[in-house]
């Protein structure tokens, strides 16, 4: 087996060199009087709305456009005043439409600027009836443009009719969104960001205090006589809104008679934090577990809710001397156990309150492992609140959640989305797959956002009679959930990141990467994500003999991120490799920009350097010079645009052949950022590249890789577990001073 490498080196950076011209309608389209006063209407009717409206001093207006928008196609013109762009008065955005996808995009402007662009829209209309015969194209746009067509620009000036033509073009319709949720009990409620403070704008529609009620500027809890006040006085204001109280998903416990396991006094293990119900403290690895609990204590606790998190505990302590057959060669790992639930109902803003104050006090955990979640399915339109507050505080802090992706119950025939938190985007959602790599029979299923790829990947839960063995607060018992799977990735997780020493953007890439193998060239599984991933940690940080895997890493710090001096090695003028390459990193997020909700995108570009640059594996044309225009929806489909995991492959078949070695033979990657917002979150934004080359013939070429590796100026580390342990155990020693 060859070790991993560490490839240390320099990343240049650069600023875009491009900059966008000026708008125009795509090829052979054009734009008619008509629909512009389809528009003016839809926008007359919103501001009559908003002119007769007493709580809010701003308006809030909802574009759908024909498609899913990118950036670049959202309107420009229209709705602009007020020293602000457009798209920095985005509030919400929703996916609608059932055959075909659309964009729905909620702007807060002032009135004035929507009486502004009634009034433009008029000018666009009288110049379009006697200048262009009411009706204008992309050829036409296009001579504006050049300066070549020539009308009375003293009415409107050219950039602005322009940009209300185009704008146009892509709108299907303006109107005021409704929130349509039905939600009960206690609910947690999200409304649009206006310029006015939500507790003002509650206390105008008559809603007392929210002291303690408040998760971030917009996001409340409230009780259901204040939600049905708000729905009738203000629907339009709420975007988004989930009930309270859920239930956790069902395991399946069978309970064994109790059996004596003994289990040395733990020494320097790494610790893992675990949030979930009570922890029995009688247990005979309990010197292992060091547990606290944020149950109110008034509240009587019976014994189910000690089963469920002293038996996730028992998993990451314990876990392979208690199922041999799942032994993982990680050893043993100490817990920070934190009960935040009992085995009933739960309150969601209670839990991540807790959790945020969690984390905060315990800055030395790197691995969480999460193994709640909730029986109701997730939203097609938006974050949960707690997936959202995981997120931020992975973005914020160096941690990283594993998270079980929930059940299914036993009853339950139809297909089941997975329940909050498993749609947290940065964290490593795990699935459950029998002894024979199949998706388990209670499994749920994503996309998340219609979009991002969870779970991420999949682990053996048990299933059927095949199930894992843990120890409760009964004693012995045989148990089968996602719940179970979560635990022996969390071992993995701190393995990589406290044994090896590897960053959390690697140890999630370099996880994903290993479930991944090379036949598979479609979209990861909606059941099982990328893959299995391998049950010995050494199938993880090796790889075959004819294999050479290697890990690079930086930091975005400008627009394009980028190294060409990759000297993969060359047999007969050609490169005999095929490759793969998985990228994560940990991206900012914003709830409430719906489902636009990565606020940055890291443009993965891998593979051999020509003359014009790199020829991605992956035939990735976004953001190259001369390449073929992409539209939104298939930049999302075929390179996972936005999405902070990106794995792509080349296919290894019968007959492949090496490629062609162009120049020098060297080969680059290039990360390419860009911002949805105007706020320039991907600064300084860390990344994790795992790079595999597969040698087609079966030769090992590690050592020539090495070799032309350091030739070029590259610190290469080479990843051996027992040098790691042994670095591990020293630096883990307590030195007494005489």
């Amino acid at each position: 087996m060859n070790d991993i490498l560490q490839l240390k080196g320099q990343f240049q950076q650069k600023v875009s060199s491009s900059r966008p011209g000026p708008s125009n309608l795509p090829r052979k389209a054009s734009v008619d009087v008509m629909h512009l006063e389809k528009i003016r209407k839809d926008m007359i009717e919103v501001l009559e709305f908003w002119e007769q409206d007493t709580i809010l001093i701003d308006a809030l207006v909802s574009v759908r456009y024909m498609k899913i928008a990118a950036k670049s196609n959202r309107i420009k013109g229209l709705l602009k005043g007020g020293g602000k762009i457009p798209n920095d008065c985005i509030v919400g955005a929703k996916f609608t439409g059932t055959e075909k996808k659309q964009h729905l995009i909620t702007y807060c402007v002032s009135i004035e600027i929507l009486k502004k662009t009634v009034v433009n829209l008029n000018k666009c209309i009288n110049i379009l009836h006697s200048d262009f015969d009411g009706k204008i194209t992309c050829d036409e746009v296009e001579e504006i443009n050049n300066k070549t067509r020539i009308y009375d620009t003293s009415v409107i000036a050219k950039s602005n009719f322009v940009n209300i033509i185009v704008d146009s073009y892509y709108i299907d319709k303006v109107l005021i969104e409704e929130s349509s949720e039905e939600v009960e009990g206690e609910s947690i409620i999200t409304i649009y960001k206006t310029s006015l403070d939500t507790k003002k704008i509650m206390e105008k529609i008559g809603i007392g205090s929210l002291i303690g009620k408040m998760i971030d500027d917009t996001t409340m809890l409230l009780f259901p006589d204040q939600l049905a006040i708000l729905k009738r006085k203000a629907p339009y204001l709420i975007a988004m809104a989930v009930s309270d109280l859920s239930s956790l998903t069902r395991d399946d416990f069978e309970f064994q008679s109790e059996s004596t396991i003994t289990i040395p006094k733990p020494e320097n293990e790494p610790i893992i934090g675990v949030i979930d119900t009570l922890f029995d403290k009688n247990v005979y690895f309990t010197e292992w577990v060091e547990f606290h609990s944020t149950v109110d204590k008034e509240l009587e606790s019976s014994d189910k809710d000690f089963f469920h998190g002293t038996a996730v505990s028992s998993i990451i302590v314990d876990g392979a001397s208690i199922n041999p057959e799942l032994d993982d060669g990680c050893g043993r790992f100490r817990v920070r156990h934190f009960g935040v639930a009992t085995s009933g109902k739960f309150s969601s803003f209670t839990i991540m309150k807790a959790i945020r104050d969690i984390i905060e006090m315990n800055k030395d955990i790197k691995v969480w492992n999460l193994s709640l979640g909730s029986v109701m399915e997730i939203h097609d339109n938006f974050i949960s609140p707690e997936a959202a507050e995981l997120d931020r505080i992975q973005n914020k802090y160096d941690v990283i959640f594993v998270i079980a992706g929930t059940n299914k119950p036993n009853f339950e025939k139809k297909r089941l989305k997975i329940g909050a938190p498993a749609d947290s985007i940065n964290a490593l959602v795990v699935n459950s797959v029998n002894l024979l790599g199949r998706p388990a029979t209670y499994s749920r299923e994503g996309l998340v956002l219609s979009f991002f790829n969870k779970p991420d990947i999949s682990y053996y839960g048990g299933d059927g009679p095949q199930k894992i063995r843990v120890c409760t607060s009964t004693g012995e018992a045989y148990v089968a959930g996602t719940s179970f799977a979560a635990p022996w990735i969390s071992r993995k997780m701190a393995y990589l990141i406290h044994i090896i020493g590897l960053s959390r953007e690697a140890a999630k890439a370099l996880i994903i990467d290993s479930a991944v193998g090379w036949k598979k060239t479609e979209d990861p599984s909606n059941l099982i994500g990328y893959g299995v991933v391998p049950k010995r940690i050494e199938d993880i940080v090796q790889s075959p003999n004819d294999e050479i895997r290697f890990i690079l890493s930086g930091v975005s710090e400008k627009y394009d991120t980028y190294n060409f001096n990759i000297p993969v090695p060359i047999y007969k003028e050609k490169h005999p490799f095929v490759a793969k390459a998985t990228l994560c990193y940990f991206p900012k997020c914003s709830r409430t920009q719906g489902v636009d909700y990565t606020n940055t995108e890291l443009d993965l570009h891998f593979g051999r350097i020509k003359d014009s640059g790199i020829k991605s594996i992956n035939g990735n044309q976004q953001s190259v010079e001369g390449g073929h225009y992409l539209f939104e929806e298939d930049a999302r489909k075929y390179f996972r645009k936005w999405d902070n995991v990106k794995h792509i492959n080349e296919e290894l078949k019968n007959g492949t052949r090496g490629k062609k070695a162009y120049n020098n033979g060297l080969w680059g990657i290039s990360i390419k950022t860009k911002e949805r917002l105007s706020k320039r979150d991907g600064e300084g934004l860390k990344f994790s590249v795992v790079v595999t080359l597969k040698e087609i013939n079966g030769v090992n070429r590690i050592e020539d890789f090495i070799h032309q590796c350091s030739f070029r100026g590259w610190l290469v580390n080479r990843i051996n577990v027992d040098n790691y342990i042994e670095i591990y155990n020293k630096a883990e020693e307590e030195i007494s001073f005489d």
